[in-house]
């Protein structure tokens, strides 16, 4: 089963995204960037759901830390965020995210562009 970090500071949106993903991957959870940096570097994960307003850095400073080292770079990096689309979207997909999405996301949306990001045909 692949793994998927969900770096999210909003337990209630961590915790729909983590409902909306259990029965089809494998979840794991953390609420700041720096968190999740180290979690990445200690166990990397398939794919990263990530938010941009974290504590501890924000979501651009992961997408830049996680650029910088070449075995973390391969990671596809989905932002989920209730910022501004069109001023984010660009932005993070510059730093280096894979795709973008609006928050809360449907479960079809979600789940079907994660399937898209790592190559599932399921």
């Amino acid at each position: 089963m692949k793994k998927i970090l969900i770096v999210e500071d909003d337990p209630v949106a961590r915790g729909i995204l983590h409902k909306q993903l259990s029965s089809s991957y494998q979840v794991e959870m953390t609420g700041d960037a720096m968190a999740a940096f180290t979690q990445a570097r200690k166990s990397p994960p398939d794919l990263i759901v990530l938010d941009l307003g974290l504590p501890a850095g924000g979501g651009y400073t992961v997408l830049q830390r996680l650029k910088s080292i070449p075995a973390l770079s391969v990671i596809p990096v989905l932002v989920v965020s209730g910022l501004d689309r069109a001023e984010n979207e660009k932005k993070a997909l510059a730093a280096g995210a894979t795709a973008f999405l609006s928050k809360q996301p449907s479960d079809d949306e979600l789940l079907n562009k994660i399937k898209q990001m790592l190559g599932d045909q399921t």
